[in-house]
């Protein structure tokens, strides 16, 4: 489960989000103005997270190496031309 709180509560209430994210398994995301900005996680979850991040940036540079000859407003037109095609896909999929 997530629960949201404002980084007032959430300083207020300290213990019982540790307590939520330790013995629940649950997240936190603090707010700030309305807005996250942080988020507090179980270790194992963190750690499951870094090591995902590393694999998905060595993805991403393999990824830009292969379209490095590909001019960025062609990438762009392609890109938004399979979002839009998508778009127009589960459009028709969900009046059925």
């Amino acid at each position: 489960m997530i629960t949201q709180t404002s980084a007032v509560a959430f300083r207020q209430n300290l213990g019982e989000m540790l307590n939520l994210v330790q013995y629940r398994h649950d997240s936190v995301v603090i707010n700030k103005d309305g807005k996250p900005v942080a988020a507090l996680v179980d270790a194992r979850l963190f750690e499951r997270i870094r090591r995902m991040q590393g694999r998905f940036d060595a993805l991403c540079q393999r990824i830009e190496a292969g379209f490095s000859s590909v001019p960025e407003a062609d990438g762009m037109a392609e890109i938004e031309a399979a979002i839009a095609a998508d778009r127009e896909e589960q459009s028709k999929l969900a009046s059925r």
